[in-house]
């Protein structure tokens, strides 16, 4: 039976104080808005050597962040302690942030002005589900469940090295006040992972699966029960070739989609970018970027996984924006600033990795949607080729569509069926528009995983969830 994500202590104490310091800050400011957080999140290792249990340092935090704006300038302030008795002490800390924020442009740079942002009045209270609760389960039993994940996948040979086996969740309580709006959410996702590695002689070889909901421990489950596969794949690889760097017509499984969709179209549309001039998606807008197969989605309110919430930390309601439709890039990302900039509506897209943090323009889920084709015809209609599975990481280059992935197991395909033959490592490279126009199928079923993080640059990490269907496309492979 499901149950609902129960607003923090913290909030619901603070909530009375945060209010009095929006109506201070009110009468001295023509816009104020208050983000309030509280993050409880924790990290769980199990390997053939070690066992750890950590709090998760980037995830936990609890604190609130104050903008205000003079009309012109916007100016934040973050600090962790409120009470009623210290209102005084934040008001003076957010003067003494605004009046530091004047003059300090060198010469020959211009200041930005940014007009006041208009709210629509709403008052909102979410909250997402989970069946079983793991801060409720315990360490100890979520330590004993992964223990026995590891111990299943070493039984399966004496040739695996590791079973490395971990998870980690978040729960999270946020408020957002302003003079208009008055917003909750509560939320909780957990994730996990398994590496296995195999060795023949000299030769390691390793794999990774990962596993995601927006939920709780459940998660647990579907890992013990997918461990002997992966340990199986392993010992596959020890058979694996290097690939021979070419052009081939390729299946990707969605998890692979979802890393192509991730880095192809993902910071490149963030619309901060566009604001710096260092996103080239910006020159195409209204144009095809795309196979007419292809249709992008972007947003909290766009699928259910560890990206999915209710409102960003700017206060804006999650959003489904269509990126790319039926091959046509028709809009970015974007947050409150760089909306402003851009003179453009927010897309719900202003997250902070924490309150002590700014916001930027990021992702959450984003994927493409379904085809018409399976995958078995997508196999059977390669001459010779490739199946791509398991992505395991990515970058890009938004000022000049580059992409370059790595893929762990590439199956080879000569004339519309699967050889058996297994080719491992590989790097997927190639220049964004020439690889999505030479989409030519896509499945009917979208998969989303959302076990990862991305950065903005190498910092400001918050989590994101891919996905989408089996694509078929000309790739280049190395």
């Amino acid at each position: 039976m499901k149950q609902s994500v129960q607003e923090s202590e913290f909030i619901r104490q603070k909530k009375p104080a945060l209010k009095k310091l929006l109506a201070r800050l009110s009468g001295q400011y023509p816009y104020v808005s208050i983000l309030a957080e509280d993050s409880r999140a924790k990290l769980y290792e199990v390997s053939r050597k070690n066992t750890t249990v950590s709090e998760d340092g980037i995830l936990s935090n609890r604190g609130c962040v104050v903008r205000v704006s003079d009309g012109k300038h916007y100016t934040e302030y973050s600090f962790n302690q409120i009470s009623e008795e210290n209102l005084d002490e934040v008001c003076d800390g957010v003067a003494e942030a605004a009046a530091l924020s004047e003059g300090v442009l060198p010469d020959g740079f211009e200041e930005s002005e940014y007009a006041l942002l208009s709210e629509e009045p709403l008052v909102f209270d979410g909250s997402t589900e989970y069946e079983t609760d793991p801060e409720a389960l315990g360490d100890d039993v979520i330590l004993e469940q992964l223990r026995a994940v590891r111990d299943k996948g070493l039984a399966v040979s004496g040739k695996l090295l590791n079973c490395g086996v971990r998870c980690n969740y978040q729960k999270y309580s946020k408020l957002f006040l302003s003079k208009e709006r008055e917003l909750t959410q509560n939320v909780l996702w957990m994730t996990g992972s398994m590496v296995l590695a195999a060795a023949r002689g000299d030769e390691i070889k390793d794999y990774f699966r990962g596993y995601s909901n927006l939920g709780g421990a459940e998660v647990l489950r579907q890992m013990a029960g997918e461990v002997e596969e992966c340990a199986n794949i392993t010992l596959e690889l020890l058979d694996s070739q290097p690939m021979i760097p070419g052009e081939y017509d390729c299946v990707c499984t969605p998890e692979v989609t979802g890393m192509i969709v991730h880095e192809a179209f993902g910071h490149g549309v963030e619309m901060d970018m566009f604001v710096k001039k260092r996103a080239q998606a910006e020159q195409f807008v209204g144009e095809y970027v795309a196979s007419e197969l292809v249709t992008m989605h972007d947003g909290a309110a766009a699928g259910r996984e560890t990206a999915t919430w209710f409102f960003d930390d700017e206060g804006t309601r999650a959003g489904d924006t269509v990126v790319i439709e039926k091959g046509i890039l028709k809009q970015g990302l974007c947050d409150l600033q760089a909306a402003q900039a851009l003179r453009t509506k927010p897309t719900g897209n202003g997250r902070r990795e924490s309150y002590k943090r700014k916001a930027y323009t990021r992702m959450t889920n984003t994927f493409f949607e379904g085809g018409n084709s399976t995958k078995e015809e997508m196999i059977a209609s390669i001459s010779y080729g490739f199946l791509l599975e398991n992505a395991s990481s990515g970058m890009e280059d938004p000022k000049n569509w580059g992409i370059q992935c790595m893929v762990n197991v590439a199956r080879e395909i000569r004339d519309g069926r699967l050889t058996g033959r297994v080719f491992s490592p590989i790097v997927l490279t190639g220049y964004v528009p020439d690889l999505l126009k030479s989409i030519t199928m896509m499945s009917g079923e979208v998969t989303m995983d959302g076990g990862g993080f991305c950065g903005k640059g190498y910092k400001e990490w918050v989590k994101v969830s891919a996905g989408g269907p089996y694509i078929k496309a000309r790739i280049r492979l190395g």
